[in-house]
């Protein structure tokens, strides 16, 4: 399996969600990454799709501090080795499902999908200034999201 899973920087702009966020959770992500100036976890993109399997709050995080890359780990997602369940009781959840939403911007509720993999994953420690290109530093606006404009609340789980 782990010659299925490679580390890399991906670009930002590469990834696709198949999961609406929670505003709050990317809020805590971004006074973590102040305190910290620090990334240790990777998040996990399907090396065929580019589609987020776990990390999107990180992600959003990352992109409203201007980053242009994200630690990542790409997976091959046909890989017997990478499940896919849900946090919630509910019908099962197929991976072409995930993948079809990512790229139709038809996206699950936040933590509505949980992806698993048969090893152990490293943590990662990059500072986070590595991931911002030089210039003037910004946070970027939120981007409105269909959960948050109907206002609809949403389960806090690790994001």
């Amino acid at each position: 399996m782990t010659h299925t899973i490679v580390f890399q920087l991906v670009p930002i702009d590469r990834l696709r969600s198949h999961e609406e966020i929670d505003e709050a959770k990317v809020q805590e992500l971004l006074a973590e990454f102040d305190r910290t100036k620090r990334f240790l976890e990777p998040i996990w993109v399907a090396r065929e799709s580019n589609v987020i399997l776990n990390g999107h709050h990180r992600v959003e995080a990352l992109r409203r501090l201007g980053a242009h890359r994200v630690p990542a780990w790409v997976v091959d997602y046909h890989s017997p080795a990478v499940k896919v369940d849900r946090w919630e009781p509910g019908p099962p959840i197929e991976k072409e499902e995930v993948v079809r939403r990512a790229h139709g911007r038809e996206l699950f509720p936040p933590k509505t999908t949980r992806h698993q993999i048969e090893v152990d994953l490293p943590p990662c420690d990059v500072p986070i200034e590595e991931l911002i290109p030089p210039g003037p530093a910004r946070r970027a606006q939120p981007r409105p999201s269909p959960r948050s404009r109907r206002s609809a609340a949403s389960a806090s789980r690790p994001g």
